[in-house]
């Protein structure tokens, strides 16, 4: 004594339906732009501002953990760090991730 099932109707698709259904995956993106794209092109902004502002003398650290100073600054790109007594090696700006101690810009007499 099985008793026979009907089928219901189904509600016809209206526009609330979907704007409930994307809700969840706006939100999301809403919360992953504050939490991590926001902060990320702020640290960037601000390391390109670093990397344009190294001058010579600047106590600077590379990518790869070596810490030197700037001895001159080649052009937008380069820079001439030296890492020992007499050892000086050219490297991309871009290859700075820290400026320790900064030098004082030379006041106009």
């Amino acid at each position: 004594m099985i008793t026979p099932a009907f089928a219901q109707a189904a509600a016809a698709p209206g526009g609330s339906d979907i704007l409930v259904q994307m809700l969840p995956f706006v939100l999301i993106f809403i919360i992953m732009y504050f939490l991590l794209i926001r902060p990320q092109q702020k640290r960037v902004k601000a390391h390109q501002e670093m990397i344009k502002n190294v001058r010579r003398g600047d106590t600077v650290v590379l990518n790869s953990g070596m810490i030197g100073k700037v001895t001159k600054v080649i052009d937008d790109n380069e820079a001439e760090v030296e890492i020992a007594d007499n050892v000086r090696v050219k490297v991309i700006k871009s290859m700075i991730a820290d400026v320790r101690n900064k030098t004082e810009p030379v006041a106009a007499s």
